[in-house]
């Protein structure tokens, strides 16, 4: 039996009936055709599916789509909602060569915003901690971690953010 449920997903109320057992990534992906969510290993040890729920990082694939109803959510698509201004974490990972294929990039941007938005100014330790429940096969994370000090100093001082 569908449940009816109601998310506002980067801003954006939506009204939707789904089954019991589907997964918010399931949801966000497949009926908003919000795929910048990505499903990597399925079992919350990746960090590819990290979205914020009421201000916080989880993993939307272990998290059941009927107990978001009435939750406010944000994925890497409302980072930069006009789509014409990237936010301060974005350019910083394009900048600093924090992206390679891509495929960790969304959930390393939104643990990055968790981190940044009560640390504007963390140490490598702090920023290694908070993205250590996100796995990226490219990298080696060192571009990843100067990308988020970068995005930090944007977000403390916005006047040296380049665009």
């Amino acid at each position: 039996m569908k449940h009816d449920i109601n998310l506002t997903v980067n801003g954006d109320t939506y009204h939707l009936s789904v089954e019991p057992w589907r997964t918010l990534n399931e949801v966000l992906r497949e009926d908003l055709n919000l795929t910048g969510t990505k499903l990597g290993c399925g079992s919350g040890d990746c960090g590819a599916c990290t979205v914020m729920v009421d201000g916080k990082s989880v993993s939307s694939c272990l998290t059941l789509a009927v107990e978001m109803d009435g939750r406010q959510i944000l994925t890497v698509e409302g980072l930069a909602p006009s789509g014409e201004t990237l936010h301060p974490i974005q350019e910083a990972f394009i900048e600093k060569g924090a992206i390679q294929c891509g495929f960790c990039t969304p959930g390393m941007e939104l643990s990055a915003l968790n981190l940044l938005k009560t640390n504007p100014s963390p140490s490598d330790t702090q920023i290694r901690s908070a993205i250590s429940g996100n796995l990226c096969r490219c990298t080696g994370y060192n571009k990843i971690v100067d990308a988020i000090a970068e995005a930090g100093r944007r977000i403390k001082h916005p006047s040296k953010s380049r665009r």
